[in-house]
């Protein structure tokens, strides 16, 4: 079966979905995703109840606000992005910058999710204060709303009632968890917090993402990690120390598991 995905988002672990899940432990009482995103892990383990109940934060507060009206208020996001999608005029570019322009002023969640459904390889870029940047992808109009719809419908009925969404560090959003818990950390990766090419509203220090784990191990809560500190040959940063790789967590190395 496929899965609804109504937020086509660059870096998703749809796919990666059911390998992640092999690490997940039996009987989770609450699973924590809080770098969201498009929260497919999240789908993935309510769809297969790999939990009793989630939590989905992030620190963007626009991409939580789009995930809970889409549990919460289907028929009418999912109107929302048709009109958005039927006013398209194709081949003009500016209708598309006219809406970054409108988000980026006002922050509207359906206005987000036009623009990643519509902007190059659903890819999202923002600058250092905080404005979505990427460019319209002039070769197709984004999702059809009819898919679109049937995805939104889909993902509610997965998580109704069985999810709660909170906007802020991820050491907040998931300060209430316990052992009998676990985390989902999907972080920017080190090659987009780092140098020239910051692509993300928020950046991930490691160094704080290093106190950040070492306060789980800590607190014996489990978690899994996808980290990817280099891309093919380059390296952004030194690889996570050996001593994460404890019985309570999982870490995910450019695409594959360290243990």
């Amino acid at each position: 079966m496929t899965l609804p995905h109504p937020i086509p988002y660059q870096g998703s672990k749809r796919k990666l979905a059911p390998v992640i899940a092999q690490h997940l432990p039996p009987g989770i009482e609450t699973f924590y995703e809080p770098f969201a995103g498009s929260a497919a892990m999240s789908i993935f383990a309510a769809h297969h109840r790999l939990a009793s109940r989630f939590v989905i934060a992030d620190s963007l507060a626009p991409i939580v606000e789009l995930l809970r009206a889409i549990v919460e208020q289907p028929d009418a996001t999912a109107r929302r992005y048709r009109e958005l999608w039927l006013g398209q005029p194709e081949g003009d570019g500016d209708y598309f910058n006219r809406i970054r322009e409108r988000y980026n002023e006002a922050g509207h969640h359906v206005d987000l999710l036009y623009l990643v459904c519509r902007c190059v390889k659903n890819s999202i870029r923002f600058n250092r204060t905080g404005r979505f940047t990427q460019s319209v992808d002039r070769r197709r109009l984004g999702m059809h709303p009819d898919k679109m719809r049937s995805a939104i419908f889909g993902v509610s009925v997965i998580l109704r009632g069985r999810v709660e969404f909170r906007v802020g560090d991820w050491l907040d959003t998931t300060a209430d968890s316990s052992p009998a818990d676990f985390l989902y950390l999907d972080p920017p990766y080190l090659g987009t917090s780092t140098g020239r090419d910051r692509r993300y509203h928020q950046q991930m220090k490691r160094d704080e993402l290093i106190l950040g784990l070492e306060h789980l191990r800590e607190q014996r809560i489990p978690f899994a990690l996808s980290y990817d500190g280099a891309t093919g040959a380059k390296e952004y940063g030194p690889p996570l120390a050996s001593s994460f790789l404890t019985k309570s967590a999982t870490v995910v190395c450019n695409g594959r598991f360290c243990q």
